[in-house]
């Protein structure tokens, strides 16, 4: 764990060069390449040989000195021309990476990556991964480091959408999974009020000691040979650590024990105070995603994860065919699958789904066919979708089927005939979130490393006179857009538990600049909560467009034009013309306040708003759209 004291920076001792540098880049009409910027930092290095002014080096002088000898006045838009890396807060929100520890797994995929040093399926050598063992994979470590850094380049930290990724995360113990939201939440609280509390964290980590002894780097699993699984090496290496874990916990709950800052422990009272503090702080969540396997989706766990704050769910689809799927051992069928999808849309969660071509059994003429399947039939068609193709790695069980000539990665061209079809049948009320997974190509034993497929396919779609139509491909992001520009799409389509109506501004070109999903549930579909009953869901507001901070506005900016609160007018509209008296929301915990003001009242794990009282207070129209009154709406805002 750094102890990042060592960097600070004195802006105030650079502030000749730093006010020089800053008034070229932010007066150059357009933001400059990454050539013009290091050709400029060497032109005006640091003085004494102390090497080149970083990124979060120029962000602090122009927080420092902004509005001072002739710099313009602080103004967050303006940050974008500083950001060497703006397209991670260009879709509206800043996303937040955090990994679990390494905990045994209910599956046993042969595809699958036995890393011990990380939770089943990640590599150490994966980005993320790397964050998160850094911090010895405690949440608040992870998540105060994550924000520091988007701070210092430059990036908003007012919406957080936090991502839990890790093994299956409803195999965890619930106390851990208490622990591990609540912890994110205190951090998030202490970055906004500048309170650090990592040397204390870190020195109970130490303390605690993570590992039995065992030195980690010396353990390894032979995927040829498989003499032990994943889970049972995990249980080698943690089981002291995992049998007090739970000592601690119990010995803490029953009072027996003070918490230590690191000790895995946390009820349902604490979260839900952290919860109510975090809808009005400086760093809110709206969004918080975690991922797990369908066949540990049931009614208990949807009432968890929701209760826990959780708006999305990525979930492994893996395959839409049963052959494959016993093939690959993946531990349950595509029933399960529907049976996931069923109460996680009856719960109003968005589904990202996870799809993997190339896998043994499967060939590319199956692959395209299992896609067909994917947005074909009601019972999947998921809002957002990672195509993760098979890649080959020295741990997975795979090795044995390779080396013995029953599978074979596709070659290049095969990969992008197939992922041309898949881009192609991709509706446009779905996300492509991720195309090739981010896994380094020294950990890949055959098959493809090239890690920019997205831009390969979207080419080679061009060359044909086609585009990708899904959601990533058409946000406005840094684009300017006014009301002018701007069109109310409608898209509608059948899911397994009624009809989803997808709302969408766009321009003639149908770039997208918000969206809205509405589920409009059968009337055979029994909610699976009271509270649910008789309710319309709406599952998703999100406007695209530059991350900006809370009350802020930015000229031309999608975010805070009032798109949000017009696209939730309109479901309010849809909803009670077919006959809803009431409209919910599966709203985030920091955007409860957004909601309330939209006539949503609290209910125990949704907000809903009565349409029958919109009526007598003339709101069943939508608002006229006015530039002149920006909209504080959250963006990802449910």
């Amino acid at each position: 764990m750094l102890d990042d004291r060592k960097y600070a920076f004195d802006a105030a001792a650079h502030r000749e060069q730093l006010i020089l540098l800053l008034k070229i880049i932010l007066r150059a009409p357009g933001r400059l390449s990454s050539r013009e910027h290091q050709q400029l930092m060497r032109r005006y290095p640091k003085p004494a040989g102390e090497g080149f002014y970083s990124l979060a080096n120029l962000v602090d002088g122009f927080r420092v000195f902004a509005g001072q000898d002739g710099l313009p006045a602080y103004d967050e838009t303006l940050l974008y021309k500083l950001r060497r890396k703006p397209v991670r807060t260009l879709s509206g929100v800043t996303p937040l990476t955090l990994l679990t520890k390494p905990f045994p797994c209910p599956g046993a995929c042969i595809f699958c990556p036995n890393d011990v040093r990380m939770p089943k399926s990640y590599l150490a050598d994966e980005p993320g991964a790397q964050r998160a063992e850094k911090n010895a994979f405690d949440p608040y470590l992870q998540t105060w480091m994550r924000l520091q850094t988007y701070h210092n380049l430059g990036h908003s930290t007012d919406k957080i959408e936090i991502i839990i990724l890790g093994g299956t995360w409803s195999f965890y113990p619930e106390t851990y999974q208490i622990w591990f939201v609540k912890r994110i939440f205190d951090a998030m609280h202490d970055f906004g009020k500048g309170i650090d509390r990592r040397a204390e964290v870190s020195a109970a980590l130490r303390e605690k000691s993570m590992f039995t002894g065992v030195p980690i780097s010396d353990v390894t699993i032979d995927g040829a040979a498989m003499a032990a699984s994943y889970n049972q090496t995990v249980q080698d290496i943690y089981a002291a650590e995992m049998r007090r874990s739970h000592g601690l916990a119990k010995r803490i709950a029953t009072g027996q024990r003070e918490r230590g800052p690191a000790d895995e422990y946390a009820s349902w009272a604490e979260l839900e105070a952290a919860q109510r503090e975090n809808e009005t702080a400086a760093c809110r969540a709206v969004g918080l995603v975690i991922e797990t396997r369908p066949d540990h989706i049931s009614r208990e766990e949807v009432i968890r994860v929701r209760r826990l704050g959780c708006t999305k769910v990525q979930i492994g689809f893996q395959s839409l065919n049963d052959r494959v799927l016993e093939l690959n051992k993946r531990g349950h069928d595509v029933a399960a699958t529907r049976r996931a999808v069923t109460l996680l849309r009856l719960a109003g969660f968005k589904i990202h789904a996870h799809w993997m071509p190339n896998l043994y059994g499967s060939s590319p003429d199956d692959d395209r066919a299992d896609y067909e399947r994917l947005f074909g039939d009601p019972d999947f068609r998921p809002d957002e979708l990672k195509i993760y193709p098979c890649s080959l790695i020295e741990s997975a069980e795979l090795m044995q089927q390779y080396q013995a000539g029953d599978w074979r990665p596709y070659s290049h061209d095969e990969l992008l005939e197939l992922l041309v079809g898949c881009f192609q049948r991709t509706p446009e009320y779905c996300r492509l979130t991720r195309v090739i997974r981010d896994i380094p190509g020294t950990d890949i034993v055959d098959g493809n490393k090239v890690t920019n497929f997205r831009q390969l396919v979207e080419r080679e779609l061009a060359r044909r006179g086609g585009r990708s139509v899904d959601i990533r491909a058409r946000e406005v992001r840094k684009k300017a857009v006014s009301g002018a520009d701007l069109k109310l799409d409608r898209l509608s389509y059948a899911s397994s538990i009624g009809e989803e109506v997808f709302l969408q501004y766009i321009t003639d070109q149908r770039e997208i600049a918000g969206f809205l999903r509405l589920s409009l549930p059968n009337a055979e579909a029994e909610p699976l909560m009271d509270e649910l009953r008789g309710c319309a869901m709406i599952r998703e507001v999100h406007v695209y467009g530059l991350a900006l901070g809370i009350g802020v506005s930015g000229a031309g900016r999608a975010q805070h034009a009032g798109l949000g609160t017009r696209l939730i007018e309109r479901a309010a509209q849809i909803a009670a013309e077919r006959g809803f008296q009431r409209l919910a929301v599966i709203s985030s915990v920091g955007t409860r306040e957004y909601y309330r003001k939209r006539g949503f009242a609290d209910g125990a794990l949704y907000q809903i708003r009565d349409l029958r009282a919109d009526t007598g207070r003339g709101r069943s129209q939508p608002p006229v759209y006015s530039s002149g009154q920006p909209d504080p709406a959250c963006s990802a805002t449910a």
